[in-house]
């Protein structure tokens, strides 16, 4: 049978309920790499965007604990600035396609207007199936060279945090 996304909400809404810490979190990964792996589930709600659409699109936001499932198409290269989430975090899983992650380290504190200053410090593959958990002010950048499909869960929908002032040295 397969994922619903009521279904992995709940599931999410239930885990959180029992475990909201760094390690409860981490493990949200096993519910999203099973949904990643259900084609029904990445065929209905991972569908392509039309032509100028954002490839963000919020498939469900908890209305108690805030956290969103979001699906993500790109339908071409796609490379990111290292970032954070702000006060959120966030689970990337990768449905289809491969993404070229790297972890990120402070070299130094931005004060004021100043960025935080970053150096790389690890870079790993998601392919397919795969979730990674980035606790709240990880500092993480994505490059995708070819279509991806992805599906994220952040703590709290990311249109309403604010993000750190990051810079690569």
């Amino acid at each position: 049978m397969s994922v619903t996304l009521e279904q992995l909400a709940d599931d999410i809404r239930a885990s959180l309920k029992r475990n909201d810490t760094p390690e409860g979190r981490r493990g949200l990964c096993g519910l999203v790499s099973s949904a990643l792996k259900d084609n029904e589930f990445v065929a209905r709600h991972l569908t392509e965007r039309a032509p100028g659409a954002h490839p963000r699109e919020v498939l469900y936001e908890d209305p108690d604990l805030g956290f969103c499932i979001c699906g993500h198409v790109y339908d071409g290269p796609a490379h990111g600035t290292p970032h954070d989430h702000g006060s959120s975090w966030a689970i990337y899983g990768q449905a289809a396609g491969t993404t070229e992650m790297t972890d990120w380290r402070i070299v130094e504190e931005g004060t004021g207007s100043a960025p935080i200053l970053v150096e790389p410090d690890r870079t790993y593959t998601l392919e397919p199936g795969d979730a990674h958990y980035y606790d709240v002010a990880d500092i993480h950048s994505p490059k995708r060279d070819q279509p991806v499909k992805l599906l994220r869960i952040e703590g709290r929908n990311l249109d309403t945090v604010q993000r750190s002032n990051i810079q690569a040295r």
